[in-house]
């Protein structure tokens, strides 16, 4: 992946499409802390109007999942994670690749960190054009899919040390 962040790209023959999401250590570190408190965890990121950019974080099945709504990835931090986006929201953000990162403050609605002084926050890059082309050759898993049985094939760790580590800046000194 880094390889294509910096500018040469990865043939869409030889490598498996990259994955759909990324967590930094440090969301991963407070989503531990909040799965020893509270067990399993899911993340649901809608295209609402409040704390829209803000993915919700809640205990495993408080939220709903609809038919359409699509698995972005399982997170690879404890038991797993499953992240999901609206059907409309990934519509509209397919050529993404979401980061999960964690920021000081209080974020609005019902995510489960809000107790903590900090909050989850989407952050992405767009992919580059192979990606595109790998990752439209693997349709991703709907609600509907999951429900019977379907999973998204293993991507690698999800894990980047921060939001920069998904895709350095080009050309910026120590990036």
């Amino acid at each position: 992946m880094a390889d294509s962040c910096a500018g040469n790209p990865l043939s869409a023959q030889q490598e498996p499409p990259p994955p759909r999401a990324l967590i930094t250590a440090a969301a991963a570190d407070l989503l531990r802390r909040l799965q020893d408190r509270h067990g399993p965890l899911m993340f649901h990121q809608s295209g609402g109007c409040c704390d829209g950019s803000s993915p919700m974080c809640y205990p495993d099945g408080d939220f709903i999942v609809g038919d359409r709504d699509v698995l972005l990835a399982i997170l690879d931090v404890g038991t797993g994670v499953p992240l999901w986006i609206s059907g409309p929201q990934f519509d509209a953000w397919k050529h993404t690749q979401v980061v999960i990162d964690v920021v000081p403050g209080r974020g609005g609605g019902f995510s489960i960190e809000a107790p903590e002084g900090l909050r989850f926050l989407t952050r992405g890059r767009a992919f580059t054009d192979d990606e595109n082309r790998a990752l439209a050759a693997q349709p991703p898993v709907t609600g509907a899919d999951y429900a019977r049985g379907a999973r998204p094939p293993a991507t690698g760790s999800h894990l980047v040390g921060n939001a920069i580590d998904a895709c350095p800046i080009p050309n910026v000194p120590g990036a």
